[in-house]
């Protein structure tokens, strides 16, 4: 299976190597690391690893808590191909999806961002879901208010998410991950970023009204 770990490490010379170490003694195959900060003599970095489905994780993180000033921040699945540059391939889908687009930028989302479900809904409360991902859950709750802008967030319950609004849509876009950290703002970047070319799209906006008056038929 794929992991994504989390970690932060010392910003020196030969620490990078520690960690490196660690992960393959224990049979981790590493196959991309994604640096997601430097400052003040630390680094934050995602590690993308092969792991034996049938050995625990546990000896994962035995590994790295050996390694002096390694701190984990979280070890999940994903379905992200490391080496690949996926965004280019859903904005290539979304550019010939006709009414489709919406739901084949939702459906995209949590591979992308090793999430576990995404959904958009109406801006206006009661909220109605227009189309959300298979796995997302039968009761989804949008947060009370929607940002200006895409941020990151946690819900009570203690899902991480990113919440975005689709303006040119009146509704509003949520990413949920229920395993693993926080989103970190180098992703809310790489969302807004995607966003940004998504409503450029033609047609975006036809498909979405499409999509509303189809949830609007179902409601009543």
């Amino acid at each position: 299976m794929l992991l994504r770990l989390r970690i932060g490490l010392p910003d020196r010379p030969g620490s990078l190597g520690q960690v490196t170490r660690a992960l393959g003694t224990v049979g981790a195959d590493i196959t991309q690391v994604v640096v997601l900060d430097r400052g003040d003599g630390r680094a934050l970095d995602d590690f993308t690893v092969y792991w034996p489905d049938a050995v625990p994780r546990e000896h994962l993180v035995r590994a790295l808590e050996s390694v002096e000033g390694v701190r984990i921040d979280g070890v999940w699945t994903t379905r992200e191909a490391p080496g690949t540059y996926p965004e280019l391939e859903i904005l290539k889908f979304l550019t010939t999806a006709g009414d489709r687009a919406l739901a084949t930028l939702i459906d995209s989302m949590p591979v992308l961002f090793s999430a576990d479900w995404a959904a958009a809904a109406t801006e206006r409360s009661p909220r109605s879901i227009v189309y959300s991902s298979w796995r997302a859950p039968s009761d989804i709750a949008f947060p009370g208010e929607i940002p200006a802008r895409p941020a990151a967030g946690t819900l009570p319950e203690g899902i991480h998410v990113i919440t975005a609004p689709l303006p040119p849509l009146a509704l509003s876009l949520v990413l949920a991950r229920a395993e693993g950290p926080a989103f970190h703002r180098t992703e809310v970047h790489r969302l807004a970023r995607i966003l940004e070319i998504f409503l450029m799209l033609p047609a975006i906006e036809r498909g979405a009204e499409r999509a509303l008056r189809r949830t609007s038929a179902e409601r009543l």
